[in-house]
C-alpha cells in the first residue's frame, strides 16, 4: 500500500483527489491539508511514500520548498500538482528533484499514473506537459538577473523603475531585456510578459 500525503490549497481539488485515491486499492491517503507549512510538518512526521504537492499557495510557491523536502529526506518522492503547465515551472521542479508534474487540467488517470510512477522511483509527465517541456528544450536558461528583469516587466515597470529597483544602470536593464527577448523568442515587452506568464518563467501572486 502506497501512503500518500496530499498538500493542496483548493478544497474541491483536494476532495476530488482524496476520492480518487480512496477508490484505488494501491493507494491510501496518509494525511491531507490545504496548508503548505502544516503539510511539511506532516511530511517530517509521517514519512509518506509519495507527496502530492500543489504548486501555488497564497504566499508561496512549492518549487521554492522542494529543497527542504529533499534535505529532510533525499529519497522523497514528490508529485507536483499545478493549476496549468508552464515549461519553466516543469523544468525547475524536475531539476530540483520532483519525480512527476501533473496539471489540474489533466485526468484522474494521469494523476494516479504519476503517483504510481513516483512510488516506483520513476519520472512521469502527461503527454501535453511533455510537449510543453520539449517545445523549448535546448533554449538558454534565463539568468537570475534576467528573471528579475522579466518579473519587473510583467509587473509593468519601466526601464528606469527596474534600474532603480534592482540598483543597476538603465543600460544594464536594456542589455538584459535584449538577452531575454532573444532567449524566449519575442521582440517586445508585451510578448515577453505574455510568454513569461504562459510558460511559468516568473511568479504570479494568487
Amino acid at each position: 500500500m502506497v501512503n500518500v500525503l496530499l498538500i493542496e490549497r483548493q478544497e474541491l481539488i483536494r476532495q476530488g483527489i482524496e476520492a480518487a485515491i480512496a477508490g484505488n486499492d494501491r493507494f491510501t491517503i496518509a494525511a491531507s491539508t490545504p496548508d503548505p507549512k502544516a503539510g511539511f510538518e506532516l511530511f517530517k512526521q509521517l514519512h509518506p511514500d509519495v507527496v502530492i504537492l500543489g504548486l501555488r499557495f497564497i504566499d508561496s510557491c512549492s518549487i521554492d520548498a522542494l529543497p527542504a523536502y529533499f534535505e529532510i529526506a533525499p529519497e522523497a518522492k514528490v508529485v507536483i500538482l499545478a493549476d496549468n503547465a508552464g515549461d519553466g515551472e516543469i523544468a525547475k521542479a524536475l531539476k530540483l528533484g520532483a519525480l512527476a508534474f501533473v496539471s489540474k487540467e489533466n485526468s484522474t488517470k494521469d494523476l494516479l499514473a504519476a503517483v504510481e510512477a513516483a512510488a516506483n522511483g520513476k519520472k512521469y509527465v502527461p503527454k501535453d506537459i511533455a510537449e510543453a517541456l520539449t517545445a523549448h528544450y535546448g533554449e538558454d536558461e534565463l539568468t537570475p538577473a534576467e528573471t528579475n528583469v522579466l518579473q519587473s516587466i510583467v509587473s509593468g515597470m519601466s526601464n528606469k523603475e527596474i534600474a532603480f529597483a534592482l540598483d543597476v544602470s538603465e543600460n544594464t536593464v536594456k542589455s538584459h531585456i535584449q538577452s531575454i527577448f532573444s532567449k524566449i523568442g519575442v521582440s517586445d515587452r508585451t510578448s515577453a510578459a505574455t510568454a513569461a506568464i504562459k510558460r511559468g518563467l516568473v511568479r504570479i501572486d494568487l
